[in-house]
């Protein structure tokens, strides 16, 4: 078996990190490709300050990104960017912001673009969920989750493709012809282009009880992955989702997983036995944001050991929810 990637529990940064793509021989001076592929590239992350968000920027930055880390919560974004750049000592810009707000994604991201300059990375994160049967569910419930999960990611998508992804840049004409050939001619606008990921979930590929707010928001995101992948291709512009599975040291798996022995029992149906880790989250998505991933766009990865196969679905949990309320 593979040896697992290491993980903390806690919104903590690892202690220590091995470079996977990096040569033995060059590991102490990080000098291989994939690692420089990410120097100095600008990764602005939604959730980004607990969870899986905040892993994702430490790998991120410990491949050389910077990152701003964006979450309703500024001081929550503010004490994750301190552990972060201690860690990495990599640049992270921390921010206040509501995705279900276009006003305010759009101060952040001119904020995020006066600081660093550009946006080459985007992964939107920021997600809202709750266990509650579809008969107790509030009608404002269902749209607050909505709102965050669907329609946040398509605002924060839309601003960073106004404002910096389809941007015109001067680029030099290429031509087959010797220079000496050819009059002269003036630069042509080329897109910045960028890279998007969108984390979803697996709730949707067969029903997932008490998750239809989340499943029918994450599914509406996996089909916005398509649309945009096709709609803005032409501009060098990739976006994928990535739908992980129960991971271990996150909020929602403490929220949603239920009691210890029932998260042991479910993990041990799964193909691979075991619960994931919020590492290899992050290194799937580095995966998906990089040169290795060029030529993938409106794909979902679905990073679960295999558990949505053959995880069951339990509706016996139906019964213990049907006095309940939706709680937002």
């Amino acid at each position: 078996m593979a040896q697992l990637p290491p993980d903390v529990e806690e919104d903590e940064c690892l202690p220590e990190y091995r470079y996977l793509f990096c040569p033995d021989l060059l590991h102490d001076l990080l000098k291989c490709h994939f690692f420089s592929c990410f120097r100095d590239k600008v990764a602005f992350i939604t959730g980004g300050g607990s969870g899986i968000g905040f892993r994702i920027a430490e790998i991120f930055m410990r491949h050389g990104c910077h990152t701003v880390i964006a979450s309703r919560s500024l001081l929550r974004v503010s004490m994750a960017a301190k552990k972060l750049i201690a860690a990495t000592g990599r640049q992270c810009l921390p921010l206040s912001m509501d995705v279900r707000a276009p006003p305010a994604i759009m101060a952040a991201v001119d904020q995020a673009l006066k600081e660093f300059g550009k946006i080459d990375i985007l992964i939107n994160g920021a997600a809202g969920n709750f266990l509650c049967p579809a008969s107790a569910l509030s009608f404002n419930a269902f749209r607050t989750v909505v709102d965050i999960d669907t329609i946040g990611t398509f605002n924060v998508s839309r601003v960073l493709y106004e404002k910096f992804f389809r941007v015109g840049v001067l680029s030099a004409r290429i031509s087959p012809l010797p220079a000496a050939h050819l009059p002269p001619h003036p630069p042509v606008l080329q897109d910045h282009g960028g890279v998007i990921v969108n984390i979803t979930a697996t709730l949707n590929l067969r029903g997932q009880v008490l998750q239809v707010h989340a499943g029918s928001a994450k599914a509406a995101v996996d089909a916005m992955t398509r649309h945009l992948a096709v709609e803005w291709g032409p501009q060098n512009i990739r976006i994928n989702s990535l739908a992980p599975g129960p991971i271990s040291g996150t909020e929602g798996l403490r929220r949603l997983g239920g009691s210890p022995a029932r998260v042991s029992t479910k993990a041990l149906v799964s193909p691979l036995q075991r619960l994931g880790n919020k590492t290899e989250i992050a290194h799937s998505v580095l995966y998906l944001a990089s040169p290795l991933a060029s030529f993938v766009t409106g794909t979902m990865l679905v990073v679960d050991g295999g558990a949505w196969l053959t995880s069951p679905n339990d509706t016996k949990q139906l019964a213990d929810f049907e006095s309940s309320s939706a709680k937002l």
